[in-house]
């Protein structure tokens, strides 16, 4: 059914653009015979209207590095898709400048230079520091005819439209989709691309960017894009009233202005980046024996997600949503969930989409018009009777399945959610809207935050609390390998939740692949492992080699835990998570166009997992720049391919580059996030000669009063000046009020002679020992693995201005 339009008179809003650049040579097009007709344009104060008979093309920069263009017809418009927000403002203000100059009428931002030739309605966008022309529509008038086209220098790569899914076939693929196996274009796009939500762990959006400075964001559930030569087109598009947005800038602007757009996400729980344990094929018994066995062990871990047997599944009366008593005696009271929190310890649970229709769930549905149009009644391969598809484009729906999801889950124990199946449908929404009527919910219901892992993705998804996992995946060491394509695909797309069954779904995995899939997992960012019934992914299950080498990776991601949590943050804020692909920090680099061998954990750490059996030399690309061992405190010169060595008897290397100018927090390990408050943070300080920054954060961790200013934001920054570090602290953000007290900086590659704060001399003690004795302010100097380190020991929460000089005996 085609979208309602609604009369719109044509308002004035605010666009940003800026200065004027000088346009290359670009194939001539005449004007199409709908413009030449008319061709009236209208300026007001921060917008451009072009008359095109009765229709209207509308020129408005809403962002200081965005564009939009929208075609009305009539003047009429539809509502945006739901790949957009619709709590953003369409009309933020932005300083513009709209000036006419003969034929051409030129809108301008310091970010941004738009230039619309009205005799030609040729139209370009250019970059405002470079001046370049970054893409040119020929006829804006081709619009009338649904028509997008737009030019881009030749050669430029071309990211973003979809990702793979894990498996093909009648079920779990369709002609627009395709899997890693068949498709040889790995990162980069050419050609045509559906923008598709495909099954088995895909993720797509109506989206396309270049590291060369540009990005498109078309409003539409679904469309088809031709790229390549310099051209994309798009067609097959939702919304009668064509509109677009073109972005200026390097990818992070692009993607901060596209969460802008689409939306931002809220912040997952905090446990939520820790380990999760999920299995298919467990009882309560076996529960808290595996829960035991982790504390004991001290494998830290904070979610166990529960598959079909937490479930009263295929039973009347909403089985589909409530516990089993006969497998967890104690779910259906909120016991087991009691006994499992004073354990550190959260559950979450599997969803579907589909209920049985002899029930008086199913009778429901059919009263009030619940189900899928059209579709049949098929057999539940779990307990073979008939089911359904509830239709989550329907509000009704969404709301009745929440409902029945707080009543029956979360009020007995059940704090996330693991949506599975809704992609076997073809319906680029109907994953979206099944995670959303949770979302809506649960924060209806609850202050309390929302996480969810959902098996495909589309643009929009982000903002309910939207994880991707990359679905039913096989074990051995090819599948592994394929999963970083897929993960980087994804983020490039704006899945930046993204996860896997680690260890893999199907089969088991030998030992060796069991322990580097473990350290592949800890460096994404959702961290879990899964397989099919009756397989167990718990550590010690795969030898004491395999224990060791996935524990010393898991106690590293906890270690790493306040730095994870302030991507986190970045994420919510500015639209780019944890996993960054080198594209993001280099995009002029032609040797990251197509790497998905290593990717960037944050701002500060270059990882490249081990994903080959018996593995013993491994090549890796690094980025210009400096970059140190995290292990071995080797010292490498970037814009390189460097040769290590992979130990393929223990298996417990994982290949990790400090990035020179990084600050990185860390806290003591812990069997379970927030099992101890975190009185004081490491911070691993690498200073190079351009100031760097990082900002770190907390909040509560479990509820949404961060969106209303409850949070800890500081800002620490440093710089080396010749034989000096500076290193600053911000005044703090926020009203939240950590537990933490002190910052223990650890300046690496700096003896320290004097150490002084504002001008004050700061205290020096003999040892660390005799620092942390001493309990207040002060420095020392030692060794570790990186070489000389100095270590001061500095309150949190107040700005801080702190020189050190080097020791001129060093």
């Amino acid at each position: 059914m085609k979208p309602k339009l609604s009369f719109r008179p044509v308002l004035a809003v605010a666009l940003a653009v800026a200065a004027c650049a000088v346009m290359p040579a670009w194939p001539a097009h005449a004007a199409s015979a709908a413009t030449a007709a008319t061709g009236r344009v209208q300026l007001a104060e921060h917008s451009v209207v072009v008359h095109t008979g009765h229709d209207l093309i509308v020129l408005r920069l809403i962002r200081a590095n965005v564009l939009q263009v929208h075609f009305e017809p009539d003047g009429r418009t539809s509502p945006p898709s739901l790949v957009m927000a619709s709590d953003v403002s369409r009309q933020a203000h932005v300083q513009a400048r709209v000036t006419r100059a003969g034929d051409v009428v030129t809108l301008a931002t310091g970010a941004m230079s738009v230039a619309l030739d009205t005799r030609s309605m040729a139209l370009s966008v250019s970059d405002a520091s470079h001046h370049r022309t970054l893409v040119r529509q020929a006829d804006l008038g081709a619009l009338v005819a649904r028509k997008l086209e737009l030019n881009y220098p030749d050669g430029a790569p071309l990211y973003g439209i979809h990702s793979f899914s894990a498996q093909a076939g009648p079920l779990y693929g369709t002609p627009d989709c395709s899997t890693v196996e068949h498709d040889a274009t790995g990162l980069l796009r050419q050609g045509r691309q559906v923008a598709k939500a495909c099954p088995e762990g895909g993720a797509g959006g109506p989206f396309v960017w270049s590291t060369r400075g540009f990005g498109l964001l078309v409003d539409t559930k679904t469309a088809t894009f031709d790229t390549g030569r310099g051209s994309i087109t798009v067609d097959h598009t939702s919304r009668p009233d064509l509109s677009y947005y073109v972005i200026v800038g390097r990818p992070e602007a692009i993607f901060g202005a596209v969460a802008d757009l689409s939306g931002h996400p809220p912040l997952f729980p905090e446990w939520a980046m820790g380990f999760t344990n999920s299995q298919w094929g467990i009882d309560q018994k076996q529960l808290l024996d595996i829960v035991k066995t982790y504390r004991a062990k001290h494998i830290p871990i904070d979610n166990f997600t529960l598959d079909f047997d937490w479930k009263a599944w295929g039973q009347d009366n909403y089985g589909e949503f409530r516990w089993n008593a006969k497998n967890f005696p104690d779910g259906p009271s909120g016991k087991l969930a009691r006994m499992l929190a004073a354990e550190g310890m959260h559950l979450t649970g599997i969803m579907k989409p589909r209920v049985f229709i002899d029930t008086v769930e199913g009778r429901y549905a059919t009263e009030h018009d619940l189900w899928v149009p059209g579709e049949k009644a098929s057999d539940d391969y779990f307990v073979h009777k008939p089911v359904r598809d509830i239709d989550f484009d329907k509000p009704a729906a969404r709301l009745w399945f929440g409902e029945n999801a707080m009543k029956y889950g979360f009020d007995k124990g059940i704090v996330g959610w693991w949506n599975d199946e809704a992609d076997e449908i073809d319906d680029n929404t109907q994953f979206l809207n099944m995670q959303r009527a949770l979302y809506d919910a649960q924060r209806a219901h609850t202050n309390i935050r929302v996480w969810s892992i959902n098996r495909s993705f589309l643009l929009g998804a982000q903002r309910y609390a939207y994880g991707l996992w990359s679905g039913d995946i096989q074990t051995g060491f090819a599948s592994m390998a394929r999963q970083r394509l897929r993960m980087i695909n994804a983020i490039d797309v704006g899945a930046m939740n993204w996860g896997m069954d680690g260890g893999g779904f199907s089969g088991h995995p030998s030992d060796e692949n069991y322990a580097r899939w473990i350290e592949f997992g800890a460096f994404t960012p959702i961290f879990r492992v899964h397989g099919v019934k009756p397989e167990k992914r718990q550590p010690w299950r795969y030898g004491s080699v395999a224990e060791a080498a996935a524990t010393r990776a898991i106690r590293l991601r906890y270690e790493l835990i306040p730095y994870i949590y302030a991507y986190a943050w970045q994420d919510h804020v500015h639209g780019v998570g944890l996993v960054r692909p080198l594209t993001f920090d280099w995009p002029d680099d032609p040797q990251v166009r197509n790497d998905y061998a290593a990717w960037m954990f944050g701002q500060w750490l270059l990882v490249s997992p081990v994903v080959r059996q018996g593995q013993s030399i491994k090549h890796i690309y690094l980025p210009a720049g400096t970059w140190t061992d995290w292990f071995t405190g080797k010292v490498y010169r970037g814009g390189q391919t460097i040769q290590v060595k992979a130990d393929a008897r223990t298996w417990k290397d994982i290949p990790l580059f400090i990035r020179q100018g990084a600050i990185i927090p860390t806290q003591p390990v812990m069997d379970y996030v927030g099992e101890h408050a975190v009185t004081t943070v490491t911070l691993q300080v690498f200073p190079s000669e351009r100031a760097t920054q990082f900002e770190y954060y907390d909040d509560d961790g479990d509820t949404y009063a961060y969106e209303k200013g409850a949070y800890f934001l500081q800002r620490l920054a440093t710089r080396r000046s010749g034989d000096s570090v500076t290193f600053r602290t911000g005044a703090p953000d926020g009203s939240y009020r950590p537990a933490l007290r002190d910052y223990l900086v650890r300046v690496h590659g700096m003896r320290a002679g004097n150490v002084a704060d504002a001008g004050r001399v700061l205290r020096h003690y003999a040892s660390s020992s005799a620092l942390r004795a001493a309990g207040g302010e002060g420095w020392t100097t030692e060794q570790d693995r990186y070489g000389p380190v100095t270590v001061l020991r500095l309150a949190s929460g107040v700005a801080r201005d702190v020189v050190m000089h080097a020791s001129t005996g060093h």
